[in-house]
């Protein structure tokens, strides 16, 4: 009797064993033909679709499974990482994380881009559409992944507040002039606006919001340092751009 469960755990492991292998064996013939990708805001999926799976061989399920467990993760610019999640042996979901960039500077012919902190998370030749530029900053040598050397760091927080309301109202921006004071002006295509300090931000950029239509193919500055948010009805100067 003894022999027979002996024969029979034999038995089971072998069927085991062959289960594993045929599982293995159908893995590595499978390639992965459905790809999602989720929070991807810089690149469009199509992007990162081609960056990671460029050919038949990173399709391989196999391979797209080791080279995500076990090896580094490629580098894509504005990217902090990313995981591959197999939903099925031919289907896989991409989740990226995104650095969080809020402005650029100008230094050595590069962009170097920097987060709510001011640290600079990326250096390239390109510009980002949707990210502004930022001068009028004291700055010295800049490194990577290191904070932009000003001499005050509040700066970043005054920068990170501005661009979330501008967020808000959808309202791109090419350019944010800061001056000695701290006071800011935006530049939105031909249109200057000054916004001075930055008390009532809300409520300049609000004003702003509701300004555009009128200022639309026209060329000028608006001054919206002498925002009132106890005068509702206040009128705001917008000086145009004498024709050269």
């Amino acid at each position: 009797m003894g022999q027979g469960i002996s024969e029979n755990k034999r038995i089971g492991w072998l069927v085991a064993v062959i289960a594993a292998l045929l599982v293995m064996i159908l893995f590595l013939c499978m390639s992965v033909k459905e790809i999602t990708v989720t929070g991807n805001e810089r690149y469009s999926s199509e992007q990162i679709e081609q960056m990671l799976f460029p050919d038949r061989l990173s399709r391989n399920s196999a391979v797209c499974y080791v080279r995500n467990r076990f090896l580094e993760h490629e580098t894509i610019p504005f990217v902090e990482d990313y995981d591959v999640v197999f939903q099925g042996p031919s289907k896989v979901e991409v989740i990226v994380y995104e650095k969080s960039v809020v402005g650029y500077v100008s230094y050595m012919s590069s962009y170097m881009y920097f987060d709510k902190d001011g640290i600079i998370v990326e250096s390239t030749s390109q510009k980002l559409p949707g990210i502004p530029w930022i001068t009028g900053l004291d700055f010295g040598h800049i490194v990577l992944y290191q904070k932009l050397p000003v001499e005050s760091g509040e700066i970043f927080q005054e920068i990170l507040n501005l661009t979330q309301i501008l967020s808000i109202y959808e309202l791109d921006v090419d350019k944010i002039q800061y001056n000695h004071f701290g006071e800011a002006t935006l530049y939105m295509g031909g249109i200057e606006v000054v916004l001075g300090d930055n008390q009532s931000l809300n409520g300049k950029v609000a004003e702003l919001s509701d300004m555009l239509p009128q200022l639309e193919g026209r060329s000028g500055t608006l001054y919206l340092d002498t925002y009132d948010e106890n005068n509702s009805s206040a009128m705001y100067a917008f000086k145009p751009r004498e024709q050269e």
